[in-house]
């Protein structure tokens, strides 16, 4: 039996750094996260533009979000959420790959509360080699290592999770 590969657009994707597993979606770390906890969910395929996602794979994608969210928020002490979608360039989609980010959230967190939205525009994988990532921020990419530790810290959260996905 071949391994399954997982890709977020045109970049592999080390299974190491997913923590989550669903039917039609899972849960990736962040290779630039704005704040601790800040985390990607993604359809397992490759899905350009929200509008060409199936009903299955909808459903599937958020109701992986409200799990993945509800454990991340205790995770790392949040008390809300920050759920956000790039759909198309216009937008501030760099990977074209459908994805939602996730981002624990506490008062006072950002001066301005919709400051969020850029320093999420600043965290997309915008060159074409994201191990070879410049940008205008001043966050530096973490190691596959660094990612590879957070995923393992999260994936026992979701353990409970796996005979709902394995039912269906």
């Amino acid at each position: 039996m071949s391994e399954v590969q997982y890709y977020f657009g045109q970049f592999k994707i080390y299974r190491s750094q997913i923590f989550f597993n669903s039917k039609y979606s899972f849960g990736l770390v962040n290779l630039k996260p704005i704040s601790p906890g800040h985390v990607l969910i993604i359809p397992k395929r490759v899905v350009k533009r929200f509008q060409d996602i199936t009903k299955e794979e909808l459903n599937d994608l958020f109701e992986s979000v409200q799990i993945v969210g509800k454990e991340i928020e205790k995770k790392y002490n949040g008390k809300s959420l920050t759920i956000t979608i790039q759909d198309g360039p216009e937008a501030g989609q760099t990977v074209e790959h459908v994805h939602v980010h996730i981002i624990p959230r506490n008062k006072n967190d950002w001066k301005n509360n919709d400051d969020i939205y850029d320093d999420v525009d600043k965290s997309e994988w915008k060159s074409k080699e994201f191990k070879n990532k410049v940008d205008n921020d001043e966050r530096k990419p973490r190691s596959e290592q660094e990612m590879a530790e957070e995923a393992a810290q999260l994936r026992p959260l979701f353990t409970q999770y796996e005979d709902i996905w394995n039912k269906k």
